[in-house]
């Protein structure tokens, strides 16, 4: 599992943004969650953590991930 915090997102629309750019990236088996309040996201599988914040990022995003 990888939790990763996320800055930026403003509304519902971001959670599906941020949710749907995780969803494709290869080795993601879940989008376990993305929480507006928390500012974070979890998911499972074996993807890498780069690829996880680029897609992030490309959604216009601040990530990092949480040890």
């Amino acid at each position: 599992m990888t939790k990763l915090k996320i800055e930026g997102m403003s509304c519902e629309h971001c959670v599906r943004a941020v949710s749907g750019a995780l969803e494709k990236i290869p080795g993601v088996e879940t989008v376990v969650e993305v929480n507006l309040d928390r500012g974070e996201a979890i998911v499972e599988g074996s993807a890498e953590t780069s690829l996880l914040i680029a897609a992030i990022k490309e959604e216009g995003y601040k990530a990092e991930i949480v040890e």
